[in-house]
């Protein structure tokens, strides 16, 4: 008898589904926005969820009864209060197959590592970490950002380097270009101005300020180098501190660095690498480069105990081809 099985994605920014049978054929995808219950409400959970579901069982000619289990990663799904709120909702949408729900963090760890278990450090706009034994045991951060002392996001970086600008206006540290450079990103008339515009309100520095860092430091601009490594170094941290919530100390096992602050430069890979080593010396660090829904589909084989290492390359494989043909092409998550 054929399985089926259905992974969802419920990103920040955007979300998707795909369905898979137990070969690793993908045979339904749906594509939305952002379904994070923190951002637009569990209705807006609801709506997403329901349109992506839809979008793939229609592909893939099935009804939602003819689904052997479920696996999602789902954005704000950061505590265990939160958990059984997303289920009702799931509920209400006629969802009823065995399913697990996790942090989208998660999906993107399953798919990324070569064996379906370690750790996933992720630094988009923001930050998290995520870690996952061989018996599925998680470990975590809060993922509740700067005032918890986790650092590691695109924002993270921008506020970081905007200290140094305002050090060195008020000569508490040294020169850098990072202060001409951010007068032009907001088009102020100099650094006064720009901290002016920004304390007043005039002035907005978004995540995609990180960009200024990175072309700094390509200029070889010693304090924007210093921010980046500093990120890296905070990013490494995360993992630290689930390395050793799972005592992964002397184990042999993937990091996957996930999300769009990575492309930036090598030099926050390189930090993240070293502050891990000096505590896991026998990791290895792994870019994500699959799309992390397919994680959500390998959770939901767990269930019904199919072994998904071997499936691994099909299913991205397989993805990737019916994404691209369709004109959606998947990837990594940002």
């Amino acid at each position: 008898m054929k399985q089926y099985f259905l992974g969802v994605d419920v990103g920040g920014t955007k979300s998707h589904a795909v369905i898979s049978d137990e070969t690793g054929q993908v045979l339904g995808f749906g594509a939305g926005g952002t379904g994070n219950h923190e951002a637009v409400g569990f209705e807006g959970f609801s709506s997403v969820l329901d349109s992506v579901t839809r979008q793939a069982l229609a592909m893939a000619g099935l009804e939602h009864q003819a689904l052997t289990a479920i696996g999602m990663g789902i954005a704000g799904l950061d505590w265990p209060n939160d958990e059984p709120l997303h289920r009702e909702v799931i509920e209400r949408l006629g969802l009823h197959a065995p399913m697990t729900l996790v942090n989208d963090a998660v999906i993107g760890l399953i798919v990324g590592s070569r064996t379906g278990w370690g750790i996933s450090v992720v630094a988009g706009t923001g930050s998290n970490c995520r870690g996952r034994d061989q018996n599925g045991r998680e470990g975590r951060v809060s993922g509740v950002g700067h005032w918890s002392g986790e650092y590691g996001g695109g924002g993270d970086l921008v506020r970081r380097a905007m200290h140094s600008v305002t050090k060195a206006w008020v000569s508490r540290g040294p020169e850098t270009i990072l202060s001409p450079k951010f007068v032009e990103h907001v088009g102020a008339h100099d650094v006064m101005d720009l901290l002016e515009g920004l304390s007043r309100g005039r002035y907005h520095l978004h995540s995609s300020a990180v960009m200024v860092v990175f072309e700094a430091a390509r200029e070889q601009d010693p304090v924007a180098i210093d921010a980046l490594r500093w990120l890296g170094c905070e990013l490494g941290s995360l993992a630290v501190g689930v390395v050793r919530q799972l005592h992964f100390e002397e184990l042999s096992f993937d990091v996957v660095l996930t999300g769009s602050v990575y492309k930036g430069s090598p030099l926050i890979a390189e930090s993240v690498g070293q502050t891990v080593h000096e505590v896991a010396p026998h990791a290895t660090l792994v870019q994500l480069t699959a799309p992390p829904v397919v994680g959500a589909v390998m959770l939901a084989m767990e269930q019904a105990k199919i072994n998904h290492i071997p499936l691994r390359d099909q299913l991205i494989q397989s993805s990737n081809r019916m994404l691209s043909n369709e004109g959606h092409m998947l990837k990594p998550s940002e």
